[in-house]
């Protein structure tokens, strides 16, 4: 995220109202605009082609053949992308470009086979048993495929900082899918269910395509060089973990009610709980606006104060560390206290709003009993992701794996006791494993501030590690030093010999 807090000091400069609104709308095309953009397709294709006309079988169909594409296209994204972050920045912090594409090529194939392995039993179980149109099943593997691939492919554009291009190839890609559809459908003729999922799939193939000339533009060479990528896996696996852990506890407490006996089976395939999906998303929409606040905050105030306090480890005196060390303690407690005043006002109104509105648009009964319980969930699972990544910055990688299980674990068991309990209390689950995160993360951030100057100065190897003969362990011998005071006496004597007959 270093670097897009040079943008954001720009346009709040200038100290108005139009240039906060900027700044927000900025934040905002670099976090959830992509995922904005998507809903607002989705929706506009049902309004468009009549979609709640259609009969309830086929409905169910397509709402669950988008939901398990989004989902699980996250989760088998997700062990990838924190590693392949971490070797990306690294690379390109030693200018070693023409190493990125033999990265993106590897972790490419190794993406997309796992997401082929994952996917190819769900198609195999949906045509055997449910007796889908194997056109269908093939059309919504193919759009799980390149959804896949458009997820990979932002990683890389990510660290570029071109989020503009993101949000613009999103843009791109969800309008030509709306307009395909309405030729498929009105011109075409083509069934409504078949011609939205043709028309998802060729607009996720169109942003990966744009992502992927994008990077063959900004990366040009390729050295061939793939050990470095295995050898970094294999020295953060903790971020690996990590990031799956963490994505697999955003939608655990989902998988728990897919389970229990309101959920909805359709073709003996996709099971889902429309109650509980729908009011986790509006929760989830409820709180999204802390990842824009957390990135102008982060990048604006608190990677100055990270960045004087490395300035002063490499080159300062002993007070200016400790001095910049206090100062961006100081400011992560800031910006960590200004994130839940903020998100809390933002979460309170919006609440408030929800459930005057929502009862009014046709979303009432169980969704609204649920929706203020994961609504708290919600508001601090994003404060506990900010604390996970505060822990990046510092290299705390056991301390982030160990925050994201105790997440992942405590949701799970939450929710197994939650969904027991009145339907009121049926976010109560998730909103223990965001809490019991969040403390773990609070705990790991002050160990850290107390052994911070350990891990800096206590880390680092006289000599370089490598592998090889192990160097004599022999600092000091009498023996040779009294060998070579003698030796030293007797070339003393023969000079002063040599001294006298001349």
């Amino acid at each position: 995220m270093a670097g897009i807090g040079v943008k954001l000091n720009k346009i709040y400069s200038k100290k108005t109202i139009v240039a906060g609104m900027l700044g927000m709308g900025y934040s905002t095309a670099i976090s959830i605009a992509p995922m904005i953009v998507v809903i607002l397709a989705v929706f506009l294709m049902q309004l468009l082609l009549g979609f709640l006309k259609l009969n309830y079988a086929s409905r169910e169909l397509y709402s669950c053949t988008v939901l398990y594409i989004f989902i699980f296209g996250l989760l088998t994204a997700s062990p990838f992308n924190a590693v392949l972050s971490k070797y990306l920045s690294d690379i390109i912090y030693y200018d070693k470009y023409d190493d990125i594409l033999p990265c993106y090529y590897l972790g490419l194939s190794m993406n997309v086979g796992l997401s082929f392995l994952f996917g190819l039993p769900f198609c195999i179980h949906e045509y055997v048993v449910g007796h889908v149109d194997p056109i269908f099943i093939f059309i919504s593997y193919f759009g799980y495929m390149a959804l896949v691939i458009v997820f990979y492919s932002m990683l890389y554009l990510s660290i570029c900082k071109t989020y503009g291009k993101i949000s613009l190839f999103f843009l791109i890609g969800m309008t030509v899918t709306v307009l395909l559809s309405l030729v498929l459908v009105y011109w075409v003729h083509v069934d409504v269910i078949y011609a939205m999922l043709i028309s998802l799939d060729v607009g996720f193939l169109l942003i990966g395509c744009l992502e992927y000339a994008l990077i063959k533009r900004y990366f040009t060479v390729n050295s061939g060089r793939t050990k470095e990528v295995f050898k970094y896996m294999k020295d953060y696996w903790m971020l690996i973990l990590t990031n799956f852990l963490y994505t697999l506890g955003l939608y655990i407490h989902n998988f728990v009610f897919w389970t229990t006996r309101e959920r909805i089976v359709v073709v003996d395939s996709f099971v889902c709980n429309n109650a509980y999906d729908m009011a986790s998303c509006l929760a989830m929409f409820t709180n999204i606006s802390a990842s824009v606040i957390f990135i102008s905050r982060v990048e604006m105030h608190f990677h100055e104060r990270y960045k004087y306090y490395s300035e002063a480890v490499t080159g300062g005196r002993g007070m200016d560390i400790r001095n910049a060390k206090k100062r961006m303690f100081e400011q992560l407690s800031y910006e960590m206290m200004n994130l839940v005043r903020i998100q809390f006002i933002i979460t309170i109104v919006l609440f408030f709003i929800l459930m005057i509105i929502l009862p009014l648009i046709g979303f009432g009964g169980t969704v609204m009993k649920i929706y203020p319980c994961l609504t708290a969930g919600y508001f601090i699972l994003f404060v506990m992701y900010a604390a996970i990544i505060f822990l990046y910055y510092y290299h705390d990688l056991e301390g982030a794996l160990i925050t994201a299980l105790g997440f992942a674990v405590a949701t799970f068991v939450g929710t197994m006791i939650s969904k027991e309990l009145p339907k009121i209390w049926y976010g109560i689950g998730l909103t223990f494993g965001a809490i019991a995160g969040w403390t773990i993360a609070y705990f790991r951030l002050r160990r850290i501030e107390k052994v911070l100057d350990v891990h800096i100065f206590c880390r680092g190897h006289l000599m370089k590690r490598k592998d090889g003969v192990k160097p004599s362990n022999v600092v000091y011998d009498v023996r040779t030093a009294a060998q070579i005071l003698q030796d030293d006496e007797k070339t003393r004597h023969r000079l002063n010999r040599k001294r006298r007959r001349i």
